[in-house]
């Protein structure tokens, strides 16, 4: 991507990506402040959605990053604050 998105921009990314890996997923489920552990996402789901994120915005962000994920609004955080 050559230009930032917005913070709801990524979330809206992020969301997209969740449901295409968590297809059983209701979209009105997918909110900044639930986690993906409690949208039923294992760990291999999680980096799945994690890389896709990266991948759909062009950055690789080192996994270490991640390490304070707590929740989707906090995963934004990470993507949008490594945004070329």
């Amino acid at each position: 991507m050559n230009s930032k998105l917005t913070q709801t921009q990524v979330f809206e990314l992020v969301k997209n990506n969740i449901l295409e890996i968590l297809p059983k997923t209701q979209a009105d489920l997918i909110v900044p402040e639930q986690s993906l552990v409690d949208l039923g996402a294992n760990s291999v789901d999680r980096m799945e959605i994690v890389t896709l994120s990266m991948e759909d915005l062009g950055v690789k962000i080192p996994l270490m990053s991640f390490a304070r994920v707590f929740n989707i609004e906090s995963l934004v955080e990470v993507l949008f604050t490594n945004q070329k």
